[in-house]
């Protein structure tokens, strides 16, 4: 945790575990671990325990998130001259364009984090966005920050699996989710539930993490790449582009557009080298590998003083094989965090 200063030693204190009680955390980490393939575990439990998986990876990953990226957990590209935090708010630009978002709209952002995207999009747009979440520990961040920002009167949280969106049919004027969906246990479920929240004639739109067509399930190496990723991530499985285009036709929606912006031409640098173990780089020192070297030696003498309670080692570990299985999924061409898409609910009349 390079350059770790007094304020953000204590804040990582109070944050570490989410919800999670200190005397319990180690026995989280074994649990989440335990439930991926590079440990043995299945798809199958993950499926099963996907709830309690997905809460698990946040309540232990969120405080190293916000410290290293930021407050919207998502990948982008960099165009010319462009800086990291500049790439992320164009990343959500570009989605709120899209979607035609405008003052007087009503929002959804399906699987929200701690609203870094949904205060940026209703900030650019002029919308209320209103982001369900079934992680208490991020609800409650994304609330502390909303006030900080004064957004509280258009930035709005949902605790509830969004599974089982907990509100009428017909409710929203758009949807979107950056980078969420693939915690689903079963995409055409959760397509038709954002279906039902949609007014007939809107759209969903959305960045979505994928394997592509150069993904060769009998090669080895693609696989256990796509395990690192899996155990990361917090996800049951990464699903192909051609699985998620299916499964939104599935629940209802007419796919208006579909493209992987990873591979655009005129980029200055791909998604994944943020994640990039041997880069140089001041503005994001944290995520390079002579700034994660020197966090996780932080981090052992914090732990082992009892500053960050036991487990954070593990923690740090985890993400660290996320952001190697990251790069060589996106290096291969295997592997995308951003096919986008924009599917439209049909008017009544045309159904």
């Amino acid at each position: 945790m390079a350059f770790l200063f007094p304020q953000e030693v204590l804040n990582f204190r109070r944050s570490f575990g989410g919800t999670i009680a200190r005397s319990n955390l180690e026995q989280a980490v074994t649990f989440y671990e335990d439930l991926h393939s590079v440990n043995g575990g299945t798809e199958l439990k993950r499926m099963e325990n996907y709830t309690s998986m997905v809460n698990t990876y946040y309540d232990l990953a969120t405080a190293f998130y916000e410290y290293g990226w930021g407050q919207s957990f998502h990948m982008s590209t960099r165009v010319y001259n462009e800086s990291f935090k500049e790439s992320i708010k164009r990343h959500e630009h570009y989605l709120a364009l899209r979607l035609g978002l405008k003052p007087g709209m009503k929002v959804l952002d399906v699987g929200c984090g701690i609203g870094g995207p949904l205060r940026e999009i209703a900030a650019f747009s002029g919308a209320t966005v209103i982001g369900i979440n079934n992680n208490q520990h991020q609800i409650n961040r994304g609330i502390a920050l909303n006030k900080q920002y004064g957004m509280s009167d258009r930035c709005q949280f949902i605790k509830g699996d969004f599974m089982k969106i907990p509100v009428p049919d017909n409710s929203f004027d758009a949807a979107y989710n950056i980078e969420a969906c693939c915690h689903a246990p079963d995409l055409v479920a959760l397509y038709k539930e954002i279906y039902r929240v949609l007014k007939p004639g809107q759209c969903v739109a959305g960045y979505d993490w994928c394997m592509t067509n150069e993904y060769d399930r009998n090669n080895e190496y693609h696989n256990k790449v796509k395990e690192e990723i899996e155990l990361g991530n917090g996800l049951p499985t990464v699903r192909t582009t051609t699985e998620y285009i299916d499964a939104l036709k599935a629940a209802g929606f007419r796919v208006l557009m579909e493209e992987d912006v990873a591979v655009r031409p005129n980029l200055q640098c791909p998604w994944y080298d943020s994640v990039k173990p041997k880069v140089l780089s001041l503005e994001g020192f944290r995520r390079t590998s002579l700034g994660r070297f020197i966090g996780r030696q932080m981090l052992k003498v914090l732990e082992f003083s009892g500053i960050a309670p036991k487990g954070s080692q593990e923690v740090y570990n985890v993400l660290e094989r996320s952001g190697d299985g990251l790069y060589e999924g996106g290096r291969l061409g295997i592997f995308t965090p951003m096919l986008f898409y924009i599917a439209e609910k049909p008017h009544h009349e045309d159904i």
